[in-house]
């Protein structure tokens, strides 16, 4: 999962990168108002956590800007402020949660699985696509019922695949999706590919149907029948 921290306090800022880093998320940030909007014109994320007070403009600002261009981010917002008319209005803007400063990381933590939970999984703790079952607390992966021990790459990988089931994906959007920043900087393509290889080998080792269909010069479609 991607995550997008706007947030102009620098250490707080480094403190939630850090966490949510170790907790298996790709992270992004900006520390203004004009940063954040270059970030989310060019990239797409699963969740974006917007300050309301930022230097050059102001996140519900931000938030517009998503809703207007209908992103398909979760977002929530966190602040100092905690008064009812922010949380009401950010709320009313499109935003999904609220969070007010000063914060515990581990309940920011919770409130973003819950939220990419309810947004790609209808909620459910238990993802379960025929016979591949994921645990998204756990971030573990069975096939009929039998784990199957995936790097983290290669779990963000099968997870951004079920999250666009019966959808092409570009690769350019898959090496945003695991590499965040770093994706320009590197052969992403060819690391797609090597993952890829292993995640399939993996699975087809547990008996699990090969879903993943190349889509040549475009990228691939997990292709699940309905």
């Amino acid at each position: 999962m991607k995550i997008l921290i706007i947030e102009d306090e620098p250490e707080l800022r480094k403190s939630m990168k850090q966490y949510l880093h170790q907790e298996g998320y790709v992270i992004e940030s900006a520390s203004d108002y004009s940063k954040a909007l270059e970030k989310i014109e060019v990239y797409d994320y699963d969740c974006i956590l917007v300050d309301i007070n930022l230097p050059q403009g102001n996140g519900l600002d931000i938030i517009k800007h998503l809703k207007q261009n209908h992103s398909k981010a979760g977002i929530i917002i966190i602040s100092a402020k905690n008064s009812s008319d922010d949380k009401i209005l950010g709320l009313d803007l499109g935003a999904d949660d609220y969070l007010a400063k000063p914060f515990n990381l581990a309940e920011l933590n919770s409130r973003i699985k819950a939220l990419i939970r309810r947004r790609n999984f209808d909620g459910n703790k238990l993802i379960e696509i025929n016979e591949i079952t994921i645990i998204p607390e756990e971030r573990a992966v069975k096939v009929h019922n039998i784990p199957v021990n995936l790097t983290a790459k290669e779990y963000d990988l099968l997870l951004f695949f079920i999250s666009n089931k019966n959808r092409v994906v570009s690769k350019n959007s898959i090496a945003e999706h695991l590499w965040g920043d770093d994706s320009d900087q590197i052969d992403s393509h060819d690391f797609i590919y090597v993952h890829l290889r292993n995640l399939r080998k993996k699975l087809a080792e547990k008996g699990c149907v090969d879903y993943v269909q190349t889509i040549y010069g475009i990228g691939y479609n997990f292709k699940i029948s309905v």
